[in-house]
């Protein structure tokens, strides 16, 4: 039997895509393609061999349109062996995490050694539905499905974003709470990008050129260019009109990218003379009523902890003196 030492997890290498501004730069790229352009830097960054990865787990909410089996795509278009196990994973939110914790498992429990893991999503492509059968007296309708199978709970059919106005109201969190986060955020992102942060996480997504015109080089994030700090706290809120507090400022983004890492054991990063970048000493679920989804991590979260990282969809939180700790660079708000 191995000694627990050579079955915890590391870490040894992560990196992503630029994040893409919805319908802008990367959306000729469907998900699995923005995939298998982050499983094969990571596997790069990492210095192993392709055919040392064992398995594939790769999160993405909205895969309709996207094509048969999209971690299989992404794994195979990144030149792994055509016997690599693939699973897609859809958590939401939380869905390239829930794939790192489940690599983590699986090398735990010793069913593999290396493994990728990570999240990749093309809002830009999530396409319309259009039901089947006999067409309606009064013409057809559309259904988004980023909207649908995204954004919208299955229950009571309320957008993800009146559940953040139900938060707010019941955390007491105002709108110019949210918007000084959202600020504090996309602050945060321009100093990461401008001090070479993210240029070491970021792997350049090349844009075939239409036309006969030259290719597209994509290497950085596009969102935090467009803030306008004045006119934050004049925006119109978008979910409720009276007396709402997101808007399309402090509230997330809808873009395009994907990340993904290299997990191995530690005894398998010792015979491979891999550095680690990190060691996952745990991690955990929480549920609660779908309307208070926002709330979740907090009964996950350990209460002592150094850098983390959470699903965060609105500038809502119960803990704010821990945002030095979770949102060390930037966040889904500003990214």
């Amino acid at each position: 039997m191995q000694a627990r030492e050579e079955r915890e997890v590391v870490i040894v290498s992560a990196v992503r895509t630029p994040i893409g501004s919805f319908r802008s730069s990367l959306s000729p790229l469907q998900a699995p393609q923005l995939g298998s352009i982050a499983v094969k830097g990571a596997i790069e960054k990492a210095g192993i061999p392709k055919d040392a990865v064992q398995e594939v787990y790769m999160g993405q909410v909205l895969q309709a349109g996207a094509g048969q089996a999209p971690a299989r795509q992404a794994a195979l278009n990144a030149g792994l062996n055509i016997s690599t196990p693939c699973t897609t994973v859809n958590k939401v939110c939380a869905s390239g995490m829930k794939s790192i914790m489940l690599a983590s498992q699986n090398l735990m429990l010793g069913h593999q050694d290396i493994m990728v893991a990570g999240g990749m999503e093309s809002m830009s492509n999530s396409p319309y539905y259009l039901a089947r059968g006999d067409t309606p007296y009064g013409g057809v309708h559309l259904q988004d499905s980023l909207v649908y199978d995204g954004l919208t709970d299955a229950y009571q059919k309320f957008h993800m974003g009146v559940c953040g106005e139900n938060t707010a109201k019941k955390m007491g969190i105002s709108r110019q709470e949210q918007d000084e986060f959202a600020i504090n955020s996309y602050k945060k992102t321009a100093s990461a990008v401008e001090s070479g942060i993210f240029s070491k996480e970021i792997v350049p997504v090349t844009i075939p050129g239409k036309r006969g015109k030259p290719d597209v080089i994509v290497n950085t994030d596009e969102e935090y260019k467009r803030v306008n700090f004045e006119k934050v706290p004049q925006l119109p809120t978008v979910f409720q009109k009276e007396n709402g507090t997101i808007t399309a400022a402090n509230a997330s983004t809808i873009n395009d990218g994907s990340a993904a890492c290299v997990l191995m054991t530690f005894d398998a990063a010792e015979k491979m003379n891999v550095k680690p970048l990190a060691r996952i000493v745990g991690f955990a679920d929480a549920a609660v009523a779908p309307i208070d989804f926002p709330i979740s991590p907090a009964f996950a979260i350990p209460k002592e902890y150094g850098y983390g990282e959470k699903a965060r969809r609105f500038c809502l939180q119960t803990a704010p003196h821990q945002q030095e700790r979770t949102v060390v660079w930037a966040d889904s708000v500003a990214l």
